[in-house]
């Protein structure tokens, strides 16, 4: 049974290690990078799973909010996996490879296959280990182009080119995990370094950045992508998810499978912490026309939404208070690592309106591109007014606190750029 006191522990293992090196440059000129040329990233930790069969599609279905009524060869999309409640368990990107065959990325991989092998499915799935690098950024398509030797400007927004890379055959998505212009390249592991370094080369006369674990989270932050463990936990810690849970963790390396939270937050149950598609942005996502694991929770609230995401922009002179606290004779605030704290806690701290809780607030990061320090909120519709003037509690329980002033602001904070043309 998982307890709050087990979420408040601090995890063992430096989050950034996933990504390579915390930095290659430093965090400042990364995180540049994605707006003024591009970066190459390593996502290459991410599972993958390939589902095939007659039923795969509908296994999906059944297990995601979204539609599926069209979806082409070729495309991908952002799939979402809720529980009974229509509480986030996982979500990641699932690409249709071919008729009966579809290739899932992320922790979702494992809740689909667990649905699949406790359900009645004419379908098979199994592991595959694939290369997964971002090229981000408004040179990102001069680089792969330039890397490959053929022009992508025909794939659309959340499809895949199929081209060759240091003589390997790559995926080519194009998406915009950054907000901009972008691919991921998708390949054979073992020959991951030969492309990575293609990649590199073919974007030396471009500038082209390696992005470091530091800088790595400052692009979801800015173009408002909520990420699992650090915007929400997964629903997978009631007693109904206790056989899924067990296998969840056996399967999956401890940094993946231990959840932490911190922060000036306080829930009286681990669900507190859950979130769902509506609260996050995403009640575009789903698809009442089909049945899944969630849809009538999630009708209910998509009808009738408690609270909405947006910006949060924290006032500078309160942020100044907490590092000149380090240098006074009593003791400090609780330290804000920059750009963002990455040891996989999930911080959430509580935001306050006159001194009600409206809301909580995630994803805290410096944006050097801004010069502002920015965090993502759930927070309820009737203070969700842009603009709105509100405070943020900061300071873990029983530690110093302080209010912190902030503004509210859309999300994506940063112009949403991923569609433009070349």
């Amino acid at each position: 049974m998982q307890t709050i006191e087990d979420l408040r522990r601090t995890p063992e293992g430096y989050f950034t290690t996933r990504w390579g090196q915390p930095e290659y440059t430093d965090w400042q000129d990364e995180s540049m990078s994605w707006k003024e040329g591009c970066y190459i990233g390593d996502w290459s930790f991410l599972w993958e799973r390939r589902f095939r069969g007659p039923d795969a599609l509908k296994l999906f279905a059944d297990t995601s909010v979204n539609n599926f009524e069209k979806f082409e060869l070729n495309q991908s999309k952002h799939v979402i996996h809720t529980d009974e409640n229509g509480k986030l368990i996982a979500e990641g990107v699932l690409t249709r490879l071919g008729e009966d065959e579809f290739m899932h990325f992320g922790r979702g991989t494992f809740w689909v296959d667990y649905k699949m092998r406790h359900g009645d499915y004419n379908a098979t799935s199994e592991a595959d280990d694939w290369f997964n690098f971002q090229v981000q950024g408004p040179d990102a398509i001069h680089v792969v182009e330039k890397a490959c030797g053929q022009k992508l400007r025909d794939v659309k927004f959340m499809y895949n080119g199929h081209i060759k890379i240091a003589g390997c055959d790559v995926v080519a998505l194009r998406q915009g995990m950054a907000g901009e212009l972008g691919f991921e390249l998708q390949g054979d592991i073992r020959k991951s370094q030969d492309v990575y370094d293609a990649i590199v080369e073919a974007g030396a006369d471009y500038g082209i950045r390696k992005l470091g674990g530091r800088a790595a989270f400052i692009n979801h932050l800015e173009a408002c992508f909520p990420t699992i463990v650090t915007d929400y936990l997964p629903a997978i810690f009631e007693p109904d998810m206790a056989g899924y849970l067990d296998e969840f963790r056996s399967a999956m390396p401890a940094f993946a499978s231990t959840f932490n939270v911190a922060g000036s937050f306080e829930g009286k149950k681990v669900s507190d912490w859950y979130r769902s598609p509506v609260e996050l942005g995403w009640a575009n996502r789903i698809h009442l026309g089909h049945d899944f694991i969630g849809r009538d929770a999630l009708a209910d609230e998509k009808a009738n939404p408690r609270r909405v995401i947006r910006t949060l922009v924290w006032n500078a002179d309160d942020i100044g208070k907490v590092f000149a606290s380090l240098f006074g004779k009593d003791q400090p605030y609780d330290w804000m690592e920059i750009p963002r704290d990455q040891r996989g806690f999930m911080y959430c701290d509580r935001v306050l309106k006159n001194g009600r809780d409206i809301g909580t607030t995630t994803s805290r990061g410096y944006s050097y591109f801004f010069r502002e320090m920015l965090s993502l909120a759930t927070i309820d519709v009737a203070e969700a007014e842009i603009g709105n003037e509100v405070s943020v509690l900061w300071g873990a329980p029983g530690n110093p606190q302080i209010e912190i002033r902030a503004t509210v602001q859309p999300a994506p904070y940063k112009q949403d750029n991923r569609r433009a043309s070349y």
